[in-house]
């Protein structure tokens, strides 16, 4: 397993490159509507979007605050995003559940949900679990080892198997302190329980958040926020069999980030973002496998981002968080992309 990190001010030049040949070429995004979903806990956050069984289901954390309490999973369904239902609550008493993501299986015929669980006596693990119905859920299991946190699952179209990557912030002391440096593995599963150590990804600078996706011609592409150097996310490329990475910086400091290939190829990102005014905000990127381009700042503010990003019906269907209109609420956009 092979990971190649190049130099971080080559990439930056690279990047910038990149970008200014994107900013000639780059979509642009038109905001359509957008609305407030749902506001009933005293944080409301971290969201994900996907369509299952013909209906929209958006999960988000629900908790006293952004990093305080018990966090439970909640969910909302909808058939078109105009009128949006609350659905079921997922809690594991004593644990803080954070992060949930929600993706279809391979055969369509369940929902796979995703979340980190926290505690101070037994840690940080990734849990998951599974409907058939968005109603009815299994009990939440367990996966990888404790301190791994598997943040965002996708699936391979080529060969049907689950993918992430997984970091840990203590991965030498086993906690409870984060240390200097963290470790960014890719794992592999057919079935979503069993999974299997793909690729070691060699990032410096506390990485963390990652989301990995893959492209029409295979290509493996992660966008991947840091917490540590200069806190600036980056962007790794792989091919098949998606164990040797290579990395572009793309000179912007990133939270909850997400992307998603639209069927023309686009590549459209969102994350906390600074964009043309002021402070952090919900922005919308042109991606490439090297820069990141922002096109369209959300109506947002303050503590924000984690989106869902799905695309239906010719628009771009966005979740996310913010608290600009008070406290942390989670707001539902519909954007089009020209």
């Amino acid at each position: 397993m092979i990971s190649r990190l190049l130099s971080f001010p080559a990439v930056t030049l690279l990047s910038l490159a990149s970008a200014s040949l994107l900013h000639a070429q780059a979509p642009t995004a038109e905001l359509v509507s957008v609305e407030k979903i749902w506001d009933k806990a005293p944080h409301n956050g971290a969201t994900d979007l996907t369509r299952f069984q013909n209906l929209f289901y958006c999960c988000f954390r629900e908790a006293d605050s952004a990093t305080k309490g018990e966090g439970v999973i909640h969910t909302l369904i909808s058939s078109n995003g105009k009128v949006w239902v609350d659905n079921v609550t997922i809690n594991e008493p004593g644990v803080d559940l954070r992060d949930p993501k929600l993706i279809v299986t391979p055969d369509e015929k369940r929902l796979y949900l995703l979340c980190g669980g926290e505690s101070a006596t037994l840690g940080r693990q990734t849990r998951y679990a599974t409907s058939m119905d968005g109603k009815v859920w299994t009990p939440l299991q367990k996966l990888l080892a404790k301190g791994d946190w598997l943040w965002r699952t996708t699936i391979n179209p080529a060969d049907k198997r689950f993918y992430g990557a997984s970091f840990n912030i203590h991965p030498s002391s086993g906690g409870p302190a984060p240390e200097k440096e963290w470790s960014l593995k890719t794992y592999a599963s057919t079935d979503g329980s069993v999974w299997q150590l793909s690729s070691l990804m060699n990032v410096p600078g506390q990485p963390g958040e990652t989301t990995l996706r893959f492209l029409k011609d295979g290509t493996a592409l992660a966008i991947i926020a840091r917490q540590g150097g200069d806190r600036k996310g980056v962007i790794g490329t792989a091919k098949a069999p998606y164990r040797d990475w290579t990395y572009a910086a793309t000179g912007l400091p990133l939270g909850g980030p997400n992307f998603i290939e639209l069927p023309d190829g686009k590549l459209i990102a969102g994350s906390r973002g600074f964009g043309a005014t002021p402070g952090a905000h919900m922005v919308l990127f042109a991606m490439t496998p090297t820069s990141l381009t922002p096109i369209l700042e959300l109506p947002s503010g303050g503590d924000c981002s984690y989106p869902g990003l799905y695309w239906h019906d010719d628009l771009l269907h966005v979740t996310y968080y913010s608290s600009h209109e008070g406290k942390p609420a989670i707001y539902y956009a519909r954007v089009k992309i020209k």
